[in-house]
């Protein structure tokens, strides 16, 4: 297992890959930062493993297919959401008075 500054530097890159292609497989316009991709995408990865492990395939032999299947619609799940969340977090303040 990696630890110390390799772990979190492999951490940032697995959220970076997996916010990207969350975004791309996502409809519609995501704005979102950078920063909440690669969020987003570590969260992804977190949720997609677990999910792997209750159906019992997070270990199998050879390339585990089904958890990163799990991992990319948990990001692409999430950049809709956060997507959502943030446009009303960034947009809420502001109302147009007629």
């Amino acid at each position: 297992m990696l630890g110390g500054l390799w772990g979190i530097i492999t951490t940032i890159v697995v959220g970076l890959i997996l916010g990207v292609i969350g975004r791309m497989l996502a409809s519609g316009d995501q704005k979102i930062p950078m920063w909440l991709t690669i969020v987003v995408g570590i969260i992804a990865a977190f949720i997609g493993n677990w999910l792997a492990g209750v159906f019992g395939v997070r270990d199998t032999p050879g390339i585990d297919w089904i958890r990163h299947a799990f991992q990319v619609g948990a990001a692409v799940v999430g950049v809709i959401a956060a997507a959502a969340v943030y446009a009303k977090v960034k947009g809420g303040g502001h109302r147009a008075v007629t």
